[in-house]
Order: C-alpha cells, then structure tokens, then sequence
C-alpha cells in the first residue's frame, strides 16, 4: 500500500520550533502568502523561475497547486506554511521537493518575507525540516542556488549546508549545488565553504 493516498496532516505533522509551527498551507493563508510572494526579491531568486504573484486570485490558485502537490508526493516530500507562534501570522514558506530531471534528489528550500530576512527564522525552519526528513529514510537534502544569489549562497551555508560544485543538470540552468546530510545539523559542525568567487556576507 503506497503513503500517496493517506491524509497529508496525517503524514505531515506539524513541527515546532521555539518561534514557529510549520504547518500544510491552507487556502485561507492567501493574504499572508500574497505579502510573502509578491516580492521580486522573494521569487527572483527561485528554481524554476517563478514570477511575483500579483493578487489573491493567482495566490489561491497556487496555494490550492502547492496542496494538491503535497498530497501526491512521497513523505518527506511537501510544501509548508511557516506561521509565527506568537500571532499566527504565516511569515514565509518551506519545501522539501524532488528535483529534476531524475527526481532522485530532494531539494530544501524556504522563502520568508523580507520583514523577516535576517532574524534566524531561515535557520530555525531549515533544522526543523531537515530533521523530520532525515526520519524518513533521507539521507542527504540538496540545495540549488542561482550564481548571483550570494545572499542565499551564505544562508545555506549558516544553516550547515555544504557547498559541493556547479551544475547544470536542474532546470537547465547553471547552479551552485549545496548538500545537507544529518552530520551537518550538529551545531557544531564547521561552517561549510562559499563556491569560488563569492564573498561572505
């Protein structure tokens, strides 16, 4: 009997962090996810491409897409809300997805609105993520980053991501790849390397 059909809160729990609840997304979250990605400097930056979501039609549209993936993935694969314990109000998102063209690999990823750029919640949502997947017969998570993104470059790289080369293979474009295995989340661990070229921030 395969997962696929069960109930994703179910498969998904929600998990805890001293700041946040990382939940499924919800229709009714719109208003909140169009702040977050209605920002260029949010969804520029995304693999694929995708463009700023211009009002709550096209954002429950997409809200209802992100749900419906979710539910035909593969635990750990999924979309999360990433709410704000101390009001509620839903402050970014998170995914573990296959990556193409093989699906092979699972990519993490986060985007939060740029209110909440700099205060630890990237990190905060990534340890959690990264841990509950590597609960589930995961043992490494990728993360793929455009070659000008160094602001993106440097987050993974605080969240113990390790840079591991350039590739072309994901969405035919050239990126800096970064590996995450369950070694690295051990707070302790040396910070990984920049890609050439790339200046710390």
């Amino acid at each position: 009997m395969t997962m696929r059909h069960q109930p994703t809160e179910l498969l998904r729990p929600s998990l805890i962090t001293p700041r946040l609840r990382l939940r499924g997304w919800h229709v009714a979250d719109a208003p909140d996810a169009l702040a977050i990605y209605q920002h260029e400097s949010v969804t520029r930056w995304l693999s694929p491409a995708m463009a700023r979501v211009p009002d709550r039609t096209e954002m429950r549209r997409l809200l209802r897409q992100w749900i419906g993936d979710t539910a035909c993935l593969d635990v750990p694969a999924g979309h999360w809300a990433l709410e704000r314990r101390s009001d509620g109000r839903v402050i970014g998102g998170a995914s573990v997805l296959p990556l193409p063209p093989g699906n092979d690999d699972l990519e993490i990823g986060w985007q939060l609105h740029p209110d909440f750029w700099g205060l630890g919640y990237a990190g905060e949502a990534a340890f959690a993520l990264a841990g509950w997947a590597f609960e589930h017969d995961v043992d490494e998570l990728y993360a793929v980053v455009r070659p000008d993104n160094t602001r993106a470059a440097a987050s993974v790289r605080r969240n113990g991501m390790q840079w591991v080369g350039e590739t072309d293979k994901y969405f035919g474009m050239t990126l800096q790849v970064f590996r995450l295995r369950p070694a690295d989340l051990e707070r302790a661990a040396p910070l990984g390397q920049l890609p050439p070229a790339y200046q710390d921030d």
